[in-house]
Protein backbone atom coordinates (compact mmCIF):
# COMPACT_ATOMS: atom_id res chain seq x y z
CA UNK A 1 0.00 0.00 0.00
CA UNK A 2 1.20 3.33 -1.50
CA UNK A 3 2.16 5.88 1.72
CA UNK A 4 0.85 9.61 0.86
CA UNK A 5 3.10 12.19 0.86
CA UNK A 6 1.73 15.40 2.61
CA UNK A 7 3.88 18.24 1.11
CA UNK A 8 4.46 21.00 3.41
CA UNK A 9 4.32 25.15 2.09
CA UNK A 10 6.27 27.50 3.13
CA UNK A 11 3.95 29.70 5.63
CA UNK A 12 3.55 26.26 7.36
CA UNK A 13 7.23 25.48 7.68
CA UNK A 14 7.85 28.98 9.03
CA UNK A 15 5.26 28.44 11.71
CA UNK A 16 6.74 24.82 12.63
CA UNK A 17 10.12 26.51 12.82
CA UNK A 18 8.60 29.35 14.96
CA UNK A 19 6.92 27.06 17.36
CA UNK A 20 10.38 24.97 17.93
CA UNK A 21 12.36 28.03 18.44
CA UNK A 22 9.79 29.14 20.88
CA UNK A 23 9.86 25.79 22.51
CA UNK A 24 14.12 26.03 22.94
CA UNK A 25 13.54 29.89 24.12
CA UNK A 26 11.27 28.19 27.03
CA UNK A 27 13.82 25.20 27.71
CA UNK A 28 16.49 27.22 28.14
CA UNK A 29 14.35 29.69 30.72
CA UNK A 30 13.68 26.60 32.74
CA UNK A 31 17.49 26.04 32.72
CA UNK A 32 18.64 29.38 34.04
CA UNK A 33 15.42 29.78 36.31
CA UNK A 34 16.69 25.73 37.94
CA UNK A 35 20.06 27.55 38.12
CA UNK A 36 19.55 30.30 40.50
CA UNK A 37 20.11 32.79 37.23
CA UNK A 38 16.43 34.49 37.88
CA UNK A 39 17.46 37.90 36.74
CA UNK A 40 18.76 36.26 33.10
CA UNK A 41 15.25 33.98 33.51
CA UNK A 42 13.46 37.52 33.56
CA UNK A 43 15.32 39.30 31.41
CA UNK A 44 14.90 36.57 28.36
CA UNK A 45 11.26 35.98 29.48
CA UNK A 46 10.31 40.25 29.13
CA UNK A 47 11.96 39.61 25.67
CA UNK A 48 10.16 36.50 24.37
CA UNK A 49 7.22 38.17 25.52
CA UNK A 50 7.63 41.32 23.38
CA UNK A 51 8.22 39.11 20.34
CA UNK A 52 5.35 40.03 17.65
CA UNK A 53 4.72 36.35 16.63
CA UNK A 54 4.37 35.10 20.20
CA UNK A 55 0.74 33.61 20.93
CA UNK A 56 -1.39 33.22 24.07
CA UNK A 57 -0.13 29.98 24.80
CA UNK A 58 3.19 30.73 24.52
CA UNK A 59 3.02 34.04 26.28
CA UNK A 60 0.93 32.14 29.44
CA UNK A 61 4.13 29.82 29.48
CA UNK A 62 6.83 32.45 30.27
CA UNK A 63 4.34 34.21 32.91
CA UNK A 64 4.15 31.07 34.74
CA UNK A 65 7.57 31.01 34.29
CA UNK A 66 8.00 34.24 36.31
CA UNK A 67 5.18 32.99 38.67
CA UNK A 68 7.43 30.07 39.41
CA UNK A 69 10.49 31.97 40.45
CA UNK A 70 7.88 33.57 43.17
CA UNK A 71 6.75 30.80 44.44
CA UNK A 72 10.42 29.14 44.85
CA UNK A 73 11.27 32.21 46.50
CA UNK A 74 8.72 31.03 48.97
CA UNK A 75 10.10 28.02 49.18
CA UNK A 76 13.30 28.96 50.31
CA UNK A 77 12.62 32.06 52.73
CA UNK A 78 15.59 31.47 55.00
CA UNK A 79 18.73 32.74 54.90
CA UNK A 80 21.74 31.42 56.63
CA UNK A 81 21.41 32.99 59.80
CA UNK A 82 17.92 32.08 59.82
CA UNK A 83 18.33 28.39 58.92
CA UNK A 84 21.23 28.21 61.47
CA UNK A 85 18.81 29.42 64.01
CA UNK A 86 15.88 26.94 63.86
CA UNK A 87 18.68 23.90 63.91
CA UNK A 88 20.08 25.73 66.92
CA UNK A 89 15.97 25.29 68.10
CA UNK A 90 16.67 21.68 68.36
CA UNK A 91 20.15 21.65 69.17
CA UNK A 92 20.88 24.69 71.63
CA UNK A 93 24.96 23.43 71.54
CA UNK A 94 25.01 23.58 67.40
CA UNK A 95 27.86 24.72 66.25
CA UNK A 96 29.26 26.45 63.18
CA UNK A 97 31.28 23.76 62.00
CA UNK A 98 28.20 21.27 62.46
CA UNK A 99 26.13 23.21 60.46
CA UNK A 100 28.68 23.80 57.59
CA UNK A 101 29.43 19.99 57.51
CA UNK A 102 25.26 19.11 57.19
CA UNK A 103 25.51 21.71 54.86
CA UNK A 104 28.22 20.47 52.78
CA UNK A 105 26.51 17.04 52.65
CA UNK A 106 23.82 18.43 51.06
CA UNK A 107 21.23 17.39 53.88
CA UNK A 108 19.87 21.68 54.26
CA UNK A 109 18.27 22.07 51.03
CA UNK A 110 19.69 24.92 49.07
CA UNK A 111 19.33 27.20 46.21
CA UNK A 112 21.37 30.21 45.18
CA UNK A 113 19.49 32.86 43.57
CA UNK A 114 21.25 35.57 41.67
CA UNK A 115 24.12 34.87 44.24
CA UNK A 116 22.49 34.79 46.94
CA UNK A 117 22.33 31.82 49.09
CA UNK A 118 18.70 30.59 50.04
CA UNK A 119 17.32 27.52 52.50
CA UNK A 120 14.28 25.81 52.23
CA UNK A 121 12.03 26.52 54.39
CA UNK A 122 11.39 22.60 55.70
CA UNK A 123 15.21 22.37 55.49
CA UNK A 124 15.86 22.55 58.87
CA UNK A 125 13.68 20.18 60.58
CA UNK A 126 14.09 17.49 57.12
CA UNK A 127 17.63 17.80 58.61
CA UNK A 128 16.63 15.17 61.59
CA UNK A 129 15.15 12.48 58.90
CA UNK A 130 18.20 12.83 56.58
CA UNK A 131 21.23 12.89 59.53
CA UNK A 132 21.61 10.21 62.39
CA UNK A 133 23.96 12.43 63.71
CA UNK A 134 21.79 15.56 63.58
CA UNK A 135 18.85 13.25 65.08
CA UNK A 136 21.02 11.99 67.94
CA UNK A 137 22.02 15.57 68.71
CA UNK A 138 18.32 16.83 69.10
CA UNK A 139 16.96 17.86 72.83
CA UNK A 140 15.69 15.21 74.68
CA UNK A 141 12.22 17.16 74.89
CA UNK A 142 11.63 17.91 71.38
CA UNK A 143 8.52 16.76 70.07
CA UNK A 144 9.02 13.21 67.74
CA UNK A 145 9.05 13.06 64.33
CA UNK A 146 5.52 12.67 62.73
CA UNK A 147 4.69 9.05 61.39
CA UNK A 148 1.08 7.63 60.42
CA UNK A 149 -0.55 4.85 61.64
CA UNK A 150 -0.11 2.99 58.94
CA UNK A 151 3.50 3.58 58.40
CA UNK A 152 4.39 0.54 61.04
CA UNK A 153 3.07 -3.31 60.54
CA UNK A 154 -0.26 -3.50 62.37
CA UNK A 155 -3.19 -5.87 63.05
CA UNK A 156 -5.30 -3.55 60.05
CA UNK A 157 -2.08 -5.05 57.23
CA UNK A 158 -2.96 -8.51 58.36
CA UNK A 159 -6.65 -7.74 58.34
CA UNK A 160 -6.21 -6.88 54.66
CA UNK A 161 -4.31 -9.80 53.49
CA UNK A 162 -6.24 -12.10 55.22
CA UNK A 163 -9.54 -11.32 53.78
CA UNK A 164 -7.85 -10.07 50.27
CA UNK A 165 -6.19 -13.58 50.06
CA UNK A 166 -9.56 -15.06 47.63
CA UNK A 167 -10.46 -11.71 46.02
CA UNK A 168 -7.56 -9.57 46.24
CA UNK A 169 -9.65 -6.77 48.52
CA UNK A 170 -11.71 -6.31 51.74
CA UNK A 171 -11.08 -5.71 55.15
CA UNK A 172 -13.39 -2.06 54.34
CA UNK A 173 -13.83 1.14 56.58
CA UNK A 174 -16.51 3.45 56.37
CA UNK A 175 -15.52 6.86 56.34
CA UNK A 176 -16.53 10.74 56.63
CA UNK A 177 -14.92 13.40 55.10
CA UNK A 178 -15.13 17.06 55.75
CA UNK A 179 -13.12 19.62 53.71
CA UNK A 180 -12.86 23.00 53.46
CA UNK A 181 -10.40 26.11 52.00
CA UNK A 182 -10.88 29.09 53.20
CA UNK A 183 -9.69 32.34 51.39
CA UNK A 184 -8.21 35.08 53.71
CA UNK A 185 -9.60 38.81 54.00
CA UNK A 186 -9.77 41.11 51.56
CA UNK A 187 -7.02 38.54 49.56
CA UNK A 188 -9.55 40.27 46.54
CA UNK A 189 -12.06 43.03 45.97
CA UNK A 190 -15.31 42.91 47.89
CA UNK A 191 -17.82 42.09 45.44
CA UNK A 192 -15.73 39.74 43.26
CA UNK A 193 -16.53 36.05 42.76
CA UNK A 194 -14.30 33.67 43.60
CA UNK A 195 -14.26 30.17 41.86
CA UNK A 196 -13.26 27.39 43.87
CA UNK A 197 -12.12 23.72 43.34
CA UNK A 198 -12.04 20.83 46.01
CA UNK A 199 -11.34 17.38 45.48
CA UNK A 200 -13.97 14.67 45.23
CA UNK A 201 -13.44 10.96 45.37
CA UNK A 202 -14.37 8.56 42.49
CA UNK A 203 -16.30 5.72 42.76
CA UNK A 204 -13.77 2.73 41.98
CA UNK A 205 -15.12 -0.92 42.14
CA UNK A 206 -13.61 -2.91 44.52
CA UNK A 207 -11.82 0.03 45.96
CA UNK A 208 -13.91 2.82 47.33
CA UNK A 209 -17.60 2.14 46.88
CA UNK A 210 -20.97 3.49 48.13
CA UNK A 211 -20.00 7.10 48.08
CA UNK A 212 -22.90 9.63 49.22
CA UNK A 213 -22.37 13.66 48.87
CA UNK A 214 -23.83 14.97 52.73
CA UNK A 215 -24.07 18.91 52.46
CA UNK A 216 -21.83 21.67 50.93
CA UNK A 217 -21.02 25.50 51.32
CA UNK A 218 -21.98 27.76 49.50
CA UNK A 219 -25.29 24.77 48.63
CA UNK A 220 -24.67 25.28 45.15
CA UNK A 221 -22.60 23.05 43.72
CA UNK A 222 -21.09 21.07 40.74
CA UNK A 223 -19.95 17.91 40.74
CA UNK A 224 -17.18 16.96 38.12
CA UNK A 225 -18.26 13.84 36.36
CA UNK A 226 -16.69 10.32 37.69
CA UNK A 227 -14.55 10.35 34.00
CA UNK A 228 -12.61 13.23 35.62
CA UNK A 229 -9.16 11.54 36.27
CA UNK A 230 -9.11 13.99 39.12
CA UNK A 231 -12.36 15.06 39.95
CA UNK A 232 -13.58 17.92 42.06
CA UNK A 233 -16.86 19.80 43.35
CA UNK A 234 -17.00 23.38 42.24
CA UNK A 235 -17.94 26.47 43.87
CA UNK A 236 -18.41 30.21 43.23
CA UNK A 237 -19.13 32.86 46.42
CA UNK A 238 -18.54 36.37 46.14
CA UNK A 239 -15.99 37.84 48.62
CA UNK A 240 -17.07 40.48 51.52
CA UNK A 241 -14.96 42.89 52.91
CA UNK A 242 -13.51 41.86 56.10
CA UNK A 243 -14.32 38.78 55.85
CA UNK A 244 -12.67 35.06 54.96
CA UNK A 245 -14.52 33.29 52.66
CA UNK A 246 -14.89 29.74 53.28
CA UNK A 247 -16.01 27.12 50.66
CA UNK A 248 -17.00 23.04 52.01
CA UNK A 249 -17.95 19.68 51.39
CA UNK A 250 -18.85 16.73 53.33
CA UNK A 251 -19.53 13.02 52.04
CA UNK A 252 -19.15 9.45 52.89
CA UNK A 253 -17.63 6.50 51.19
CA UNK A 254 -16.71 3.36 51.79
CA UNK A 255 -12.90 2.36 51.09
CA UNK A 256 -11.63 -1.54 50.48
CA UNK A 257 -8.11 -2.40 51.60
CA UNK A 258 -6.49 -4.26 48.77
CA UNK A 259 -3.92 -7.47 48.49
CA UNK A 260 -3.01 -9.64 45.97
CA UNK A 261 -0.03 -12.56 46.64
CA UNK A 262 2.36 -12.77 43.47
CA UNK A 263 4.07 -16.10 42.19
CA UNK A 264 7.02 -14.62 40.39
CA UNK A 265 6.78 -16.86 37.96
CA UNK A 266 4.04 -16.58 36.38
CA UNK A 267 4.19 -13.13 35.76
CA UNK A 268 5.18 -12.77 32.37
CA UNK A 269 6.23 -9.29 30.60
CA UNK A 270 3.13 -7.11 29.44
CA UNK A 271 1.15 -7.17 26.36
CA UNK A 272 3.14 -5.22 23.34
CA UNK A 273 -0.27 -4.69 21.86
CA UNK A 274 -1.68 -2.03 23.23
CA UNK A 275 -3.92 -3.57 25.76
CA UNK A 276 -7.53 -1.81 25.14
CA UNK A 277 -9.36 -2.76 28.06
CA UNK A 278 -6.75 -2.08 30.52
CA UNK A 279 -5.44 0.83 28.47
CA UNK A 280 -1.41 -0.32 28.85
CA UNK A 281 -0.20 1.65 26.20
CA UNK A 282 -1.45 5.03 28.24
CA UNK A 283 0.66 4.03 30.88
CA UNK A 284 4.58 3.28 29.40
CA UNK A 285 6.71 5.68 27.98
CA UNK A 286 7.71 9.20 28.95
CA UNK A 287 5.40 11.81 29.74
CA UNK A 288 7.45 15.77 30.23
CA UNK A 289 8.03 16.81 31.97
CA UNK A 290 8.10 14.81 34.92
CA UNK A 291 8.74 11.45 33.57
CA UNK A 292 11.70 11.60 30.98
CA UNK A 293 14.00 8.61 30.68
CA UNK A 294 17.10 11.04 31.14
CA UNK A 295 20.89 9.56 31.08
CA UNK A 296 20.98 9.89 34.82
CA UNK A 297 17.31 7.16 35.39
CA UNK A 298 18.90 4.90 32.83
CA UNK A 299 22.09 4.60 33.99
CA UNK A 300 20.60 4.44 37.76
CA UNK A 301 17.90 1.96 36.02
CA UNK A 302 21.23 -0.19 34.33
CA UNK A 303 22.68 -0.57 37.95
CA UNK A 304 19.53 -1.70 39.87
CA UNK A 305 18.23 -4.14 37.47
CA UNK A 306 20.94 -5.70 36.31
CA UNK A 307 20.22 -8.61 34.22
CA UNK A 308 16.79 -8.90 35.84
CA UNK A 309 14.37 -9.70 33.11
CA UNK A 310 11.11 -11.20 35.01
CA UNK A 311 9.10 -8.10 35.76
CA UNK A 312 7.97 -8.65 39.09
CA UNK A 313 11.44 -8.86 40.22
CA UNK A 314 12.29 -6.26 38.62
CA UNK A 315 9.41 -3.81 40.08
CA UNK A 316 11.16 -5.67 43.33
CA UNK A 317 14.23 -4.44 42.96
CA UNK A 318 12.91 -1.02 41.80
CA UNK A 319 10.66 -0.25 44.50
CA UNK A 320 13.76 -1.45 47.44
CA UNK A 321 15.99 1.35 45.71
CA UNK A 322 13.58 3.88 45.47
CA UNK A 323 12.56 2.97 49.39
CA UNK A 324 16.02 3.58 50.47
CA UNK A 325 15.90 7.60 48.93
CA UNK A 326 14.78 9.11 52.43
CA UNK A 327 11.73 10.75 52.89
CA UNK A 328 11.53 14.57 53.46
CA UNK A 329 8.93 17.31 53.39
CA UNK A 330 8.84 18.71 49.90
CA UNK A 331 8.84 21.90 47.82
CA UNK A 332 5.75 22.66 45.98
CA UNK A 333 5.82 20.74 43.35
CA UNK A 334 5.12 23.96 40.54
CA UNK A 335 8.19 25.13 41.42
CA UNK A 336 10.32 21.48 40.34
CA UNK A 337 10.57 21.12 36.72
CA UNK A 338 11.21 17.64 36.55
CA UNK A 339 10.63 16.02 39.53
CA UNK A 340 11.37 12.00 38.85
CA UNK A 341 14.71 13.67 38.34
CA UNK A 342 14.81 15.69 41.31
CA UNK A 343 13.76 12.97 43.09
CA UNK A 344 17.02 11.09 41.68
CA UNK A 345 19.31 13.89 42.60
CA UNK A 346 18.11 15.40 45.73
CA UNK A 347 19.31 12.68 48.13
CA UNK A 348 15.85 12.53 49.72
CA UNK A 349 12.16 12.72 48.10
CA UNK A 350 8.71 12.98 49.68
CA UNK A 351 5.56 10.45 48.54
CA UNK A 352 5.05 11.90 45.15
CA UNK A 353 8.28 12.40 44.26
CA UNK A 354 9.08 8.72 44.98
CA UNK A 355 6.30 7.65 43.51
CA UNK A 356 7.04 9.64 39.95
CA UNK A 357 10.56 8.12 40.06
CA UNK A 358 9.10 4.70 40.29
CA UNK A 359 7.22 5.22 38.18
CA UNK A 360 9.43 6.38 35.49
CA UNK A 361 11.88 3.54 36.66
CA UNK A 362 9.08 0.81 36.05
CA UNK A 363 8.09 2.38 32.34
CA UNK A 364 11.46 2.88 31.35
CA UNK A 365 11.41 -1.55 32.23
CA UNK A 366 8.13 -1.97 30.11
CA UNK A 367 6.27 -2.33 33.39
CA UNK A 368 2.78 0.23 32.84
CA UNK A 369 2.27 2.17 35.95
CA UNK A 370 -0.13 4.58 36.77
CA UNK A 371 -0.53 7.63 39.69
CA UNK A 372 -3.06 8.10 41.95
CA UNK A 373 -3.28 9.76 45.06
CA UNK A 374 -5.57 11.31 48.13
CA UNK A 375 -5.67 11.69 51.66
CA UNK A 376 -4.83 8.95 54.83
CA UNK A 377 -6.62 9.00 57.47
CA UNK A 378 -6.67 7.57 61.06
CA UNK A 379 -9.17 6.03 63.91
CA UNK A 380 -8.00 8.65 66.14
CA UNK A 381 -8.38 11.78 63.30
CA UNK A 382 -4.89 11.43 61.99
CA UNK A 383 -5.10 13.09 58.53
CA UNK A 384 -2.07 13.71 55.95
CA UNK A 385 -1.83 14.36 51.99
CA UNK A 386 -0.45 10.76 50.30
CA UNK A 387 0.37 9.53 46.83
CA UNK A 388 0.87 6.27 45.04
CA UNK A 389 0.86 4.59 42.47
CA UNK A 390 -0.42 1.28 40.45
CA UNK A 391 1.54 -0.93 38.45
CA UNK A 392 0.50 -4.10 35.38
CA UNK A 393 2.22 -7.49 35.77
CA UNK A 394 0.87 -9.75 33.78
CA UNK A 395 -1.49 -12.51 34.36
CA UNK A 396 -2.18 -9.73 37.46
CA UNK A 397 -3.61 -6.89 36.34
CA UNK A 398 -3.14 -3.30 37.68
CA UNK A 399 -1.71 -3.91 41.22
CA UNK A 400 -1.12 -1.21 44.08
CA UNK A 401 2.27 -0.09 44.71
CA UNK A 402 3.15 2.64 48.23
CA UNK A 403 7.00 2.76 47.78
CA UNK A 404 6.71 5.91 50.27
CA UNK A 405 5.41 3.64 53.33
CA UNK A 406 7.98 0.63 51.62
CA UNK A 407 9.10 -2.76 53.49
CA UNK A 408 8.18 -3.69 57.10
CA UNK A 409 10.51 -5.86 59.15
CA UNK A 410 8.70 -8.89 59.11
CA UNK A 411 9.60 -12.20 58.78
CA UNK A 412 6.61 -13.03 57.02
CA UNK A 413 7.21 -11.97 53.49
CA UNK A 414 3.57 -11.22 52.22
CA UNK A 415 3.42 -8.68 55.27
CA UNK A 416 7.20 -7.19 55.22
CA UNK A 417 6.60 -6.92 51.12
CA UNK A 418 2.51 -5.74 52.08
CA UNK A 419 2.77 -2.33 49.87
CA UNK A 420 4.17 -3.92 46.64
CA UNK A 421 1.12 -5.41 45.56
CA UNK A 422 -1.25 -3.88 48.81
CA UNK A 423 -3.03 -1.10 50.22
CA UNK A 424 -4.68 -0.16 53.52
CA UNK A 425 -8.22 0.83 53.68
CA UNK A 426 -7.22 3.97 55.26
CA UNK A 427 -6.73 6.12 52.44
CA UNK A 428 -9.13 8.18 49.70
CA UNK A 429 -8.45 8.40 46.31
CA UNK A 430 -8.95 11.60 44.68
CA UNK A 431 -7.03 11.45 41.35
CA UNK A 432 -6.51 8.48 39.15
CA UNK A 433 -3.64 10.66 36.96
CA UNK A 434 -1.74 13.71 37.98
CA UNK A 435 -1.98 17.06 36.13
CA UNK A 436 -5.41 17.21 34.40
CA UNK A 437 -7.20 19.59 33.76
CA UNK A 438 -10.68 20.04 36.04
CA UNK A 439 -14.28 20.08 35.41
CA UNK A 440 -15.25 23.20 34.80
CA UNK A 441 -11.92 23.81 33.43
CA UNK A 442 -9.65 26.31 35.51
CA UNK A 443 -8.71 29.83 33.49
CA UNK A 444 -5.35 30.10 35.16
CA UNK A 445 -2.86 28.15 36.42
CA UNK A 446 -3.11 26.19 39.15
CA UNK A 447 -1.23 26.32 42.24
CA UNK A 448 -0.81 22.36 42.43
CA UNK A 449 0.00 21.44 39.16
CA UNK A 450 1.10 18.31 39.55
CA UNK A 451 -1.76 16.45 42.18
CA UNK A 452 -5.10 17.72 43.47
CA UNK A 453 -5.39 17.44 47.38
CA UNK A 454 -5.96 20.80 49.19
CA UNK A 455 -8.32 22.56 46.59
CA UNK A 456 -7.57 25.56 44.17
CA UNK A 457 -8.78 29.33 43.93
CA UNK A 458 -9.32 31.97 41.34
CA UNK A 459 -11.05 35.16 40.85
CA UNK A 460 -10.94 37.24 37.51
CA UNK A 461 -7.55 38.52 38.51
CA UNK A 462 -6.16 35.77 38.70
CA UNK A 463 -5.08 32.39 40.65
CA UNK A 464 -4.99 32.61 44.36
CA UNK A 465 -1.42 30.24 45.51
CA UNK A 466 -1.49 28.70 49.12
CA UNK A 467 0.12 31.83 51.04
CA UNK A 468 -3.41 33.41 50.55
CA UNK A 469 -5.66 30.79 51.67
CA UNK A 470 -5.80 28.14 54.30
CA UNK A 471 -7.20 24.48 53.80
CA UNK A 472 -8.97 21.93 56.08
CA UNK A 473 -9.43 18.24 55.93
CA UNK A 474 -11.31 15.85 58.62
CA UNK A 475 -12.17 12.25 58.31
CA UNK A 476 -14.24 10.17 60.80
CA UNK A 477 -14.23 6.26 60.74
CA UNK A 478 -17.76 5.30 61.08
CA UNK A 479 -19.46 1.66 61.60
CA UNK A 480 -18.34 -0.55 58.66
CA UNK A 481 -21.33 -3.20 57.44
CA UNK A 482 -19.74 -6.00 56.39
Amino acid sequence: MLGLRVSVGPAQAQARAADEAAARELDAIVALIDAGRFEDARARIDAASQQPGADERERAALAFQRERMRRIRLDFGLDRAQAEQKVRAQIPDLTREEFDAWDRQGLLESMTIDGDKRYFNRAPSNLFRLSAQALARRRADAKPLGAGPMETLNDHQREVRDAALERGYGAPRRVRVVQSLTVKADAVPAGKTLRAWLPYPRELPHQQEDLRFLASAPAAHKIAPASALQRTVYFEQPARAGQATTFEVSYELTVFGQYRRIDPDKVAPAPDNGDTRDHLGDHLGERPPHIVFTPALREFSRKVVGDEKNPYRIAQKLYAAVDAIPWAGAREYSTISNISDYALRAGHADCGQQTLLLMALLRLNGIPARWQSGWVYGDDGYTNMHDWAWLYLAPYGWLPVDVTTGRFDSPDPQLAGFYLGGLDAYRVAYNDDYGRGFVPAKRFDRSETVDSQRGEVEWEGGNLYFDQWDYDYKAQVLATKQ
